[in-house]
Order: structure tokens, then C-alpha cells, then sequence
């Protein structure tokens, strides 16, 4: 196999797949080091392919049907958890995590958090790591896919009770 056809091939294998695929997987697949397949997937996405790095791995982006909206929140590193707890509990799954940074300007960060396993392996992952957030102290957007607009009032409300919600 060429070094094109593993790039098709690993673009079909993530666009089949049902959540994030490491590098390590995909190297598994394709008999290759790791960071073979982390090159790959820095070319492809050079070349305008729509993967998308999470702390899970490589997920292909797909087109959404449901409404996507962005909550401002604010809060300590260790209301991460609820917070996004808040969010999937409610059905929306959480895209990304954004701050505003005074040198770099937006950062994002992608998330692709749709249950509490998720929300639950990604804290996990985190581990001592500082969150984005703390770069602005504690405020940042998130952008959520949600089902419908019931949905994500569902979520505001939350946030709001919980004290996490950044309003105007």
C-alpha cells in the first residue's frame, strides 16, 4: 500500500468508525509507527480533509442536522466535570471548548463529548493537565450540538442553577 492509498484508507476508516480512532489503532491497522499515521492526518487535513484531533482521537467531521449553539460559562477547574456533565445529561453532545487568548487570540479546543463515559474519560485523560479556561480566568464558550431548542434551554437553565452560565 502507498503512502496515499493508507491516507484514502485511514479517510474511510475514520469516516466508517462510531467515535474517535486513536493513532495507535490506526497504526495497528495499517502495520505502521504511530507517528506515521500522526503525519498522515496532518496531510490530509493540509489538504482540506475534515478530521478533527480530540484527546480520544482522529474523528472525521460530519454534517450536522440538529441545531448547534454556544453557551458562555465560567467557572473553577474543578467544576469541569459538572459542567459538561450538565450538558450531555441534557442530550447535546459538546463540540469544542474556545478562549479568548491575549497573544494567540481564540483557541479551541475539540471536545466530541456525548455521554458521561465520555465526559468521564476525558477528565480522566486530563489528568494534572490545566484546562483552557484557566488561561481567561475560568470563562469560555462551548459549542453544543443539541437535538432541539428545548434541549439547549434545558442546558442554559442548568447552567444557570448550577452557576456556571455567563450571561449578559
Amino acid at each position: 500500500m502507498t503512502a496515499s492509498q493508507r491516507r484514502e484508507a485511514i479517510l474511510a476508516a475514520l469516516a466508517r468508525a462510531e467515535g474517535p480512532v486513536s493513532a495507535g489503532t490506526l497504526a495497528g491497522r495499517f502495520g505502521v509507527s504511530r507517528q506515521v499515521i500522526v503525519g498522515d492526518v496532518a496531510l490530509l487535513r493540509a489538504g482540506g480533509a475534515a478530521v478533527t484531533a480530540t484527546a480520544r482521537g482522529y474523528v472525521a467531521e460530519r454534517e450536522r442536522t440538529e441545531p448547534v449553539r454556544r453557551v458562555a460559562c465560567r467557572h473553577t477547574a474543578g467544576d469541569m466535570e459538572r459542567e459538561l456533565q450538565i450538558m450531555v445529561d441534557n442530550g447535546c453532545t459538546v463540540l469544542d471548548v474556545i478562549v479568548e487568548h491575549p497573544v494567540y487570540g481564540q483557541l479551541t479546543g475539540a471536545l466530541g463529548l456525548s455521554s458521561r463515559y465520555d465526559v468521564s474519560q476525558f477528565v480522566l485523560r486530563a489528568g494534572a493537565a490545566q484546562p483552557l479556561s484557566l488561561l481567561t480566568e475560568g470563562i469560555h464558550l462551548h459549542t453544543l450540538a443539541c437535538p432541539d431548542e428545548a434541549c439547549f434551554r434545558r442546558v442554559r437553565e442548568e447552567l444557570a442553577r448550577a452557576g456556571f452560565l455567563l450571561e449578559l
